[in-house]
């Protein structure tokens, strides 16, 4: 060391004093991350980019820090790539730091979950903030690089006069990008779709697959991708299944003849959706919606816990009441009439279900309360919910003005029409 200069001697171990500090600060970090998963995260992504920013910083002022004595001919230039180098390092070392407290907060909310809603709209918050972050750090590293240049700066002072002109050129060739870029930040922070959702667009039913700044992706149920640009989510309308939960309804509708036994068909109804895991236990209505051109149209309408079993059941209900009608009521199935002579109709009698109907055959009386299966607005508890939901609001009641004009002109339109005039004057009322 004796014909090792200082000041060479301590620029050789800053670095190493600044990795010596990287490591005890890392095992303490780790310790932490036993009880911490943010602090999990942060040891396991930015040990790496802090040792190299640490060792660049600590190189870097140590080389400045030499006296005049120690200067050599290419000191400067070596002192602008160290700086260089410190800027890039930094720039990865908040990266990671970002990123680790991203995806500690991407841990907190599991998708793997019945319930996911809230889970999904976190996952693609953080997912569009992840893009954003990343490019906003990439565009100030570059630029803080570009400005240690001299030249560098020369030029951008003067262009700051013209800076006006060229942000608005760069504005209006940039519209559609920006746009895109807008139109997904509101789409994170909107709560609109969300990664996973269940959507119906341009008559495609798809999922979400992947959501950027620029374009979403969804998944086709057939597999097949469609991809769409972010502002398209904005400007058009387009089905959520999964807004606010995965339960939907979904209906069958058939045809059958007039002479079709509706009661019937709901029993059946009843029984093929209890004997599937498909069904939820929700909806199950049979419902005639429709009755022209000779034929009844019946309606089924069931429910599922998500859109994928909903298709199934439905599937299932559609094959096993057409198999039904076909095997046990061939009479029921759609036919056309032509009267060629006078002939009686076939008697049958419409019954509102099938308690009901057994009543009628038995000599009583039927009852006017309609059963449970019969009603997609009432007859139970989800369907009382969900009629109140779409109800309208009340008649509102008169106010005291309105029924004293009311009673005015009822007592204006008693005195037009009294025939016989009063001896006595009568005083008015209010």
């Amino acid at each position: 060391m004796q014909h090792v200069p200082w000041p060479l001697a301590i620029v050789l171990a800053a670095p190493l004093v600044a990795l010596a500090a990287v490591e005890i600060i890392h095992r303490i970090v780790v310790r932490l991350g036993r009880r911490s998963v943010a602090m999990a995260e942060l040891a396991s992504h930015s040990h790496r980019a802090f040792q190299v920013f640490a060792a660049l910083l600590a190189l870097r002022i140590a080389l400045q820090a030499t006296p005049l004595w120690f200067d050599f001919d290419m000191k400067p230039e070596l002192l602008h790539v160290m700086g260089i180098g410190v800027i890039l390092a930094g720039a990865w070392l908040t990266a990671t730091v970002l990123l680790a407290l991203e995806d500690a907060i991407e841990v907190r909310y599991r998708i793997d979950v019945p319930d996911n809603r809230q889970a999904r709209r976190v996952r693609t918050q953080i997912l569009l903030l992840r893009r954003v972050t990343i490019a906003a750090i990439v565009v100030v590293t570059l630029g803080l690089v570009l400005m240690t240049f001299p030249q560098v700066r020369t030029v951008g002072a003067s262009l700051l006069a013209s800076a006006g002109v060229i942000g608005i050129v760069a504005a209006l060739a940039a519209q559609s990008v920006l746009g895109n870029v807008i139109a997904g930040l509101q789409l994170a922070f909107s709560d609109a779709i969300r990664l996973d959702d269940v959507v119906v667009v341009e008559g495609e039913w798809a999922r979400v697959e992947e959501i950027t700044l620029s374009h979403v992706v969804l998944q086709i149920w057939d597999d097949r991708r469609l991809i769409l640009p972010t502002s398209y989510f904005t400007t058009k309308p387009y089905q959520n299944w999964t807004r606010t939960k995965a339960e939907v309804l979904g209906a069958v509708e058939f045809d059958v003849d007039w002479t079709a036994p509706v009661p019937p068909l709901r029993d059946e109804l009843r029984r093929v959706v209890e004997g599937s895991d498909l069904w939820d236990g929700r909806v199950c209505v049979l419902q005639v919606t429709d009755a022209v051109g000779g034929l009844v149209r019946l309606r089924a309408l069931v429910s599922a816990g998500d859109a994928p079993r909903l298709w199934d059941l439905r599937c299932l209900v559609r094959e096993h009441l057409i198999a039904w009608v076909r095997d046990h009521r061939p009479d029921a199935l759609p036919r056309r009439r032509a009267e060629v002579a006078a002939a009686e109709p076939a008697a049958w009698r419409w019954s509102p279900g099938t308690e009901a109907a057994a009543g009628a055959d038995a000599g009583g009386e039927v009852p006017d309360e309609p059963v449970e299966a019969d009603r997609v607005f009432g007859g139970s508890d989800d369907g009382q919910a969900r009629g109140t939901a779409f109800a309208g609001p009340e008649h509102p009641e008169p106010t005291l003005q309105e029924t004293v004009l009311e009673e005015q002109a009822a007592l204006d339109m008693i005195d037009e029409d009294d025939p016989v005039p009063d001896p006595q004057p009568r005083s008015r009322r209010s």
